[in-house]
């Protein structure tokens, strides 16, 4: 092997790691982003985890409000991860991954029953999606946000 065939061997790794890293930046930005602007057009529909609320009526109707996302973490984020596995510690790259999948799955909630006044009892359930055997996995997680969705009697 020629000193050429050396570095394109090694550059075509770094090259894709560098590319995933952008890639996957960018959709997490814009994902970010859009969840920030979704958040902010429902946000005087409250989502809480009391069984109660202090309603401004009686409850007209209740019906089951539903959410779920499955996301997965990026390549390069995997690759930093095995580093973080190595020496211990918190694997920050994971944490914006399950931030992410929290906020969109009571996002989709909320738009399941869109025309609800609050969101009670409201839970979330999440579970990882591994499809290898041993300690390798597909870096997927699944959340399931689920509530009571209540629409209240308004004063006439």
């Amino acid at each position: 092997m020629d000193s050429l065939e050396l570095w394109i061997s090694l550059a075509i790794p770094v090259v894709l790691i560098v590319v995933g890293r952008v890639v996957g930046a960018s959709i997490e930005r814009n994902h970010y982003r859009d969840i920030i602007e979704r958040e902010a057009r429902s946000r005087t529909r409250l989502a809480v985890s009391s069984k109660e609320s202090d309603a401004p009526g009686a409850i007209r109707s209740a019906s089951l409000a539903v959410g779920s996302v499955v996301v997965s973490v990026d390549h390069f984020k995997r690759f930093l991860s095995g580093f973080r596995m190595i020496f211990g510690g918190e694997v920050r790259s994971y944490s914006s991954l399950i931030d992410r999948a929290r906020r969109e799955a009571v996002l989709r909630m909320k738009e399941s029953q869109p025309d609800a006044d609050a969101y009670l009892n409201t839970r979330l359930e999440t579970s990882t999606i591994a499809s290898t055997s041993g300690n390798e996995g597909m870096g997927t997680i699944e959340v399931l946000a689920y509530g009571t969705a209540v629409h209240y009697d308004r004063a006439p």
